[in-house]
């Protein structure tokens, strides 16, 4: 059974049906009834030492900011905005205080930056390492709220950044590669220190242009197959299209390394991947905004998800990272790995 099955299989199991409950499980959040015009969103996100960052290299401070980036990320996906944070935090008996102060100071920034709170949580001791798990509250306008399923046949399919650098920035710190590189400090702070992108995710979801709409922490050939499936259609991606190409081809180099992998299926971009059909006019509102999108394929009949590079086309569908994907190694050896 794998990540998809398991999560398929709890779904088939609970339902979601209750007063109030408007999407529970298969999008970014949970959406829940607040008020006549307005809901709730929920989300909740688990990191683990060892298998999504490795303390060796990854700065407690920004530890704690990418905590909550992560879960903000769901929101942004959503169209909403971020109010609330509660915070399951596992610590090793012998957790160094300058380290856990300085995870704090990064988070507690974050959640500023970001604009919610920290309102309570759990503090436990963890034999097997840092674990640190985020709920975050979100709300918005119920007629606006943006989900994966609404992709029509004949949308663009954009992104909202570059694709691959957090992939590239992992390899990079594997290679013992640092922030102090000036080379790879852009890669490399891709991974570290994500950015979601809520402004943009909440003006989307204000247009009215857009169609389905979810972050990108799996890959995107991964989530596309999501959006896919939810909606019923298929989609092609144009290899040529793929944004962040060029940042990322010295360190190709370096690691002897095809990089449209890392666009494709590298994972923790945290970028936003949705469907619009008006493209041209959405390019420009964003634009007048300061934000570039980019165009990187098309929503059509079918199913599954296919890459073009000239005239041949290969299916990429659910090429990103699964935890319990048979042909993965088992999670005590998998070191670090994004997903």
């Amino acid at each position: 059974m794998n990540e998809r099955e398991l999560i398929e299989h709890i779904r088939q199991l609970t339902g979601s049906a209750a007063d109030g409950v408007l999407l529970g499980i298969g999008d970014d959040c949970a959406v829940i009834e607040k008020d006549r015009d307005n809901v709730w969103l929920l989300t909740m996100d688990t990191l683990i030492e060892s298998i999504h960052f490795n303390c060796a290299w990854h700065p407690p401070e920004l530890l704690g900011r990418k905590a909550v980036a992560v879960n903000v990320s769901d929101i942004a996906a959503m169209g909403g905005r971020p109010l609330f944070v509660l915070l399951s935090f596992g610590l090793p008996a012998n957790f160094a205080d300058d380290w856990a102060k300085r995870f704090s100071q990064g988070l507690a920034a974050a959640c500023r930056e970001h604009g919610c709170l920290l309102i309570g949580g759990d503090t436990v001791c963890s034999p097997a390492g840092v674990s640190l798990t985020l709920t975050v509250i979100g709300e918005m306008r119920k007629e606006q709220v943006l989900y994966r399923h609404g992709a029509k046949v004949g949308d663009t399919v954009f992104v909202s950044g570059p694709l691959g650098w957090s992939a590239a920035g992992l390899a990079l710190l594997q290679a013992e590669k640092t922030l102090a590189d000036a080379e790879w400090r852009q890669l490399i702070l891709a991974h570290l220190d994500p950015q979601p992108r809520v402004a943009l995710g909440h003006f989307l979801a204000q247009s009215g242009l857009v169609h389905a709409m979810m972050d990108m922490s799996d890959g995107l050939a991964t989530d596309l197959a999501h959006i896919c499936t939810a909606s019923g259609v298929g989609a092609v991606l144009e290899a040529d299209l793929l944004p962040g190409k060029n940042a990322l081809t010295a360190a190709g180099e370096l690691l002897h390394q095809d990089v449209l992998p890392w666009q494709l299926s590298g994972g923790e971009d945290y970028e936003l991947l949705f469907t619009a059909a008006d493209s041209e006019r959405l390019r420009q509102l964003t634009a007048a905004q300061g934000w570039i999108i980019h165009p990187v394929g098309t929503i059509r009949e079918g199913r599954g998800v296919a890459l073009r590079r000239g005239a041949a086309e290969e299916l990429v569908s659910f090429q990103g990272f699964d935890h319990f994907n048979k042909g993965e190694r088992s999670c005590a050896d998998i070191g670090v790995r994004s997903g």
